[in-house]
């Protein structure tokens, strides 16, 4: 079928589902307007809760995550450097107990899992 006849065809559906009248609304009544007037008035309410639970809630709780995790890992770095200066400049050597990084099938690309990081993970291709 070409495109012409279909497009054609396609319009003669449209044509034939419209209405051959038009529909006449009524004005709206006085209790629809207030309805709608009183929802505006709420959705303007709930708006302004959010906006300041936003600002005034969440924006120094994250502040506040911020610095709490900021301190932590600085305790941790200065930690690792403690132990790097009892130990010669190198971190302890991690224990190799049987029960950890135990692998039935070794991963298509190594020993290490993908987020291996040679400063902090144990390389597993000793």
């Amino acid at each position: 079928m070409s495109l012409v006849a279909r497009s054609t065809r396609t319009a003669a559906r449209t044509i034939s589902r419209t209405r051959p009248y038009s529909v006449v609304v009524d004005a709206p009544s006085a209790e629809w307007v207030a309805k709608r007037e009183a929802i505006k008035h709420h959705a303007a309410g709930t708006t302004a809760l959010w906006r300041r639970i936003c600002f005034f809630v969440c924006v120094p709780g994250t502040v506040a995550v911020i610095a709490w995790v900021r301190n932590v890992e600085a305790e941790h770095a200065e930690h690792q450097e403690h132990l790097k200066r009892e130990n010669d400049g190198h971190l302890p050597e991690v224990p190799g107990y049987d029960y950890l990084n135990k692998r039935v099938k070794p991963y298509p690309w190594g020993p290490n899992s993908l987020f291996f990081n040679p400063h902090v993970n144990k390389d597993m291709s000793d």
